[in-house]
């Protein structure tokens, strides 16, 4: 059987519906039905089904699609989430885990508060398919809190899980503090201290971050505001040691924190090794009084040295050209600056019309200037009732610029156990920790500011966002070839571990080609999400009586199925 339009003249053609066959060794054809009053959709569908295939009707007049969500970096969120068994780790299967399990997702895939994540799963409004795939009802701002509540008690037990996955006796542990600034002033644990968020006359917090040696987060704590970096060791030593079980670890870190009192009040007592660094004037001692000769360094730019000052621990004195011309272009610039802004002083005492008068007055004017780039003490002052006049103390810049690109590394570890090379990289590794604050502060954590008020939900809040770069963490390992990141580090080039790394020949190549290696373009981390996000999942209703709504998932490109291959995550 087939459909034939037959012309008719000046009417529409005729739509029959014919058949063939033979008779006396002839083909014929006869007419079955008459079509032609039929929709010409519906004839088109007779047609196709009569050639054995398949009639598929006009999707618009036939369906509706009632909601599209964004689905494809929920999923793949969601399935790293559970890949590394993250889930496990919060605790048992229940309504609480599942809200934190939420609310990590959550805050990866759109940094909001609180109040906007509650409205993304809530029915009316959900912004993607976070709130189905995990069942979730509908709920408020409060159920979230109760979770947060939930997820802080459960720290204690979680960075445990954790510190066994990641930490073992001997290993490395980098520790370092940053601080966040608050919204408001009725957190107890909000202060003023150093920001290093440039935040003046806000009040802040700090917290401390806990990795392996290859950066993975694996505990945090948080501090008032006004703590001194030094002051945060002891609590630190009392997690490694009695929360986490662990007899003997290497603890890493900066100068600032890991001071001579510390390690000989708090680091030594616990039995722990140490790797740290001399701060500016015990390295200006340790030239003066001998003990480093700068002759060394025209050949070599790492010598280990021993001295009386520091007994029990070796030293590695390195110096690096490219960052001694760093710091000397930095002095001048500062230098410069300071100048500028003392001439202006210079000026208001000698104008003719209401000169600057008063020696209490220009010194304090001068005190401000000389103090913001620190450059006090490369300048003579000489301030008077009437005048004020200054000059450059040419000994004291010579003296600090014949320390610069000087470090020195100093560990507790004997030389059979770690070498004078492997200790400056282990030192170095602390740059890993900064990774993670950079991500945590600003490109795609955004856990500043800090909008709580209880000591508890900020605790709880800070705590979050460690789970959070920990699913990240893992995902940019999979994803690196994907990524600007360096996916094969192990091919980066050193002249000797005092000079700066370079990236692989890999890297290099994406970042110049902005291409990967099989041509697919190079993502950050989070515009790679945001490509992802454009796998939508399509909710679509028939239009017939009684057929059940159905659910369809936008097709990956070449690309995005790469990203989830790469994850282990299925759609």
């Amino acid at each position: 059987m087939y459909i034939e339009a037959v012309p008719n003249r000046k009417s529409p053609p005729a739509v029959l519906l014919r058949e063939s066959y033979r008779q006396d060794g002839k083909v014929k054809k006869r007419t079955l039905a008459n079509l032609s009053k039929w929709p010409p959709e519906l004839v088109e569908g007779f047609r196709i089904l009569l050639k054995k295939g398949t009639a598929v009707p006009d999707f618009e007049s036939s369906f509706d699609i009632v909601r599209s969500q964004p689905h494809g970096h929920i999923a793949a969120l969601l399935g790293s989430l559970r890949k590394i068994g993250l889930d496990r780790c919060l605790g048992p299967p229940g309504p609480q885990r599942d809200l934190v399990v939420a609310l990590i997702v959550a805050r990866l895939a759109h940094p909001r508060s609180k109040l906007a994540t509650a409205r993304s799963l809530q029915a009316a409004t959900r912004t993607d398919s976070l709130a189905p795939l995990l069942g979730l009802p509908d709920l408020d701002e409060n159920r979230l809190d109760d979770a947060m509540d939930w997820l802080l008690q459960r720290q204690d037990a979680i960075e445990k899980r954790l510190a066994r996955r990641h930490l073992k006796e001997g290993s490395l542990v980098l520790y370092d503090l940053t601080s966040v600034y608050l919204e408001g002033r009725r957190c107890k644990l909000g202060k003023l201290g150093y920001s290093r968020d440039g935040k003046r006359g806000k009040l802040q917090i700090e917290f401390g971050l806990i990795c392996n040696r290859e950066g993975c987060p694996v505990a945090v704590q948080v501090f008032k505001g006004n703590t001194s970096d030094p002051a945060t060791v002891g609590p630190v030593i009392e997690k490694l040691r009695h929360r986490f079980g662990l007899s003997r670890v290497i603890l890493v870190g900066d100068r600032g924190m890991l001071t001579q009192a510390r390690i000989r009040e708090e680091v030594q007592p616990s039995g722990l090794d140490w790797i740290s660094a001399l701060r500016g004037p015990a390295i200006r001692q340790l030239v003066e009084s001998g003990a480093v000769q700068m002759s060394l360094f025209d050949e070599i730019n790492l010598v280990e040295i021993r001295s009386d000052a520091y007994p029990d621990e070796r030293l590695m004195v390195c110096r690096n050209p490219l960052l001694a011309r760093q710091r000397t272009r930095k002095r001048q610039e500062m230098l410069s600056k300071t100048e500028e802004l003392l001439d202006e002083i210079v000026a208001a005492t000698r104008r003719d019309r209401r000169p600057y008068r008063g020696r209490e007055r220009i010194a304090l004017r001068v005190g401000k200037v000389v103090n913001k780039y620190k450059m006090a003490k490369h300048f003579e002052l000489d301030i008077t009732e009437e005048s004020f006049t200054y000059e450059r103390n040419n000994e004291s810049i010579a003296a600090e610029a014949a320390l610069d690109g000087l470090y020195v590394i100093r560990t507790s570890l004997p030389a059979e156990e770690m070498g004078a090379e492997a200790t400056v990289r282990a030192y170095k590794g602390l740059s890993v920790v900064e990774q993670a604050f950079r991500s945590y502060k600003t490109v795609d954590l955004k856990v500043r500011p800090i909008y709580h008020w209880s000591n508890d939900r900020v605790r709880a809040h800070v705590f979050l966002c460690l789970l959070v770069y920990y699913v990240e963490w893992h995902m940019r390992r999979r994803l690196a070839p994907l990524l600007f990141d360096d996916s094969d580090p192990a091919g980066a080039s050193r002249s000797s571990v005092v000079a700066p790394a370079e990236v692989s020949r890999a890297a290099q190549q994406k970042a110049r080609s902005k291409r990967t290696a099989d041509g697919q373009p190079v993502h950050s981390f989070r515009t790679l999400l945001e490509d992802l996000a454009t796998i939508v999942r399509n909710q679509v209703v028939p239009k017939i009586p009684g057929a059940r709504p159905f659910t369809i998932v936008t097709r990956p490109t070449p690309l995005q199925q790469q990203a989830l291959d790469r994850l282990g995550v299925r759609l």
